[in-house]
């Protein structure tokens, strides 16, 4: 019977005495109670895999490796001109392998505690510092920049204490007085535009008006040109002789039942002549 206790104890012991630290995940090994100074917070080493430890006195502690998302609750900051924007920031970042025991021995928080306490932090502050070098003009026209500088400004100061940011966005709301501006002025240059198209419309269709009488008075003057030359060489070609013999060719060899006092329309002698 002991011995079966025994057994049942040391496989209990031996249980608590490992953990697996998985391939995503860095494992800090360190002393629960340590008096050297010299022994880096009681830090051993960072650790993967199976790893045996003493519980009494041992304990491992992991930090994520691969990349974590956070969405941020929106906060407000102040502009240049004290006008308030909101931020709705999201960032995804990486620990620093290499400084895992660094996070370790200054802060000993998991990662959830660390997200909504030192890293919210300096976005905040990134946001704070950047925005009081805007105004709200200059930071609706510029805003791409103004991004940029927030997020340079965060890279730095979570590069230092191993965190690695890997993307960051955020949507920007301006207050409400500065949307309405912005609002009026983009109907005012899309009205603006707008009569600017009928205006240049009109225009065009006016050149079209222009252009199309012009080329119906060309085409008049030309047919008129042309009737008055062909009545000038008609008249021109109607001789006496001619109109006589073409009455002549058309003549059906009876008298007019009317004649004037002279008789006859044309003197025939001197046709006949």
């Amino acid at each position: 019977m002991k011995k079966i206790i025994f057994v049942l104890f040391s496989a209990m012991f031996m249980l608590s005495s490992c953990t697996v630290v998985d391939s995503g995940e860095i494992g800090i090994k360190f002393h629960k109670i340590s008096g050297s100074t010299d022994n880096y917070g009681g830090v051993e080493k960072t650790v993967r895999g199976v790893v045996w430890y003493w519980p009494f006195v041992e304990s491992v502690f992991t930090y994520p490796t691969m990349v974590q998302r956070k969405n941020y609750e929106p906060f407000t900051i102040n502009a240049k001109d004290a006008s308030v924007f909101t931020m709705d920031p999201q960032i995804a970042y990486h620990i620093n392998p290499e400084k895992a025991c660094d996070i370790f021995v200054k802060y000993r928080k998991p990662i959830d505690e660390l997200e909504n306490g030192y890293i919210r932090t300096c976005i905040y502050e990134a946001y704070r510092t950047c925005g009081n070098a805007y105004t709200s003009d200059s930071l609706m026209s510029n805003r791409a920049r103004f991004e940029s500088d927030v997020r340079s400004r965060l890279e730095k100061s979570l590069a230092k204490e191993g965190f690695i940011v890997d993307e960051f966005t955020s949507a920007i709301t301006p207050p409400k007085s500065l949307s309405d501006m912005i609002d009026a002025k983009n109907r005012a240059v899309q009205a603006s535009l707008k009569a600017e198209n009928l205006v240049k419309e009109a225009e065009a269709n006016a050149k079209i008006a222009i252009a199309k009488a012009r080329g119906e008075g060309e085409a008049m003057r030309i047919k008129a040109d042309a009737e008055a030359y062909y009545n000038k060489a008609i008249a021109a070609s109607l001789t006496q002789y001619v109109v006589m013999e073409d009455w002549i060719e058309k003549w059906d060899g009876n008298l007019p039942t009317v004649t004037g006092g002279q008789g006859m329309m044309f003197d025939m002698s001197k046709f006949i002549k």
